[in-house]
């Protein structure tokens, strides 16, 4: 098998235990985050009610990613989405970094950056 196809498969794997552990409820909802390699995504769910709260992600419109490094993209992803999620009244979360190693540089600097604005987590 090709080395993507297994690295795709040892992710959801993470990913799957991860998310046996933790849930989002209406109080303290849960903020999953997806990278692909451009781009960097993250919305706020209710898993209780099924709902997503709130998202942010580089390919909104209207968000400039021209002559940015991946790591400032998704700083700015992480401020976008702490600022749309307190003025939802949202200020605690779960984090679900969905399977993605925290100690890569984009993880790490997406969470940092929503800590900074008011998230807590």
């Amino acid at each position: 098998m090709p080395k993507k196809v297994d690295k795709e498969i040892i992710r959801g794997k993470r990913a799957f235990r991860i998310r046996k552990k933790i849930s989002g409820t209406a109080e303290r909802p849960r903020l999953s985050v997806y990278r692909s390699n451009t781009n960097i995504a993250a919305q706020i769910i209710d898993d209780v009610s099924g709902k997503t709260l709130c998202a942010a992600s580089s390919y909104e419109k209207g968000f400039k990613t021209d002559g940015k490094k991946k790591v400032e993209i998704s700083k700015e992803v992480g401020k976008n989405l702490a600022s749309k999620a307190l003025s939802s009244g949202i200020k605690k979360v779960v984090f679900d970094r969905n399977g993605y190693l925290y100690k890569g540089a984009r993880i790490k600097n997406f969470a940092d950056a929503a800590r900074e604005n008011g998230l807590e987590f």
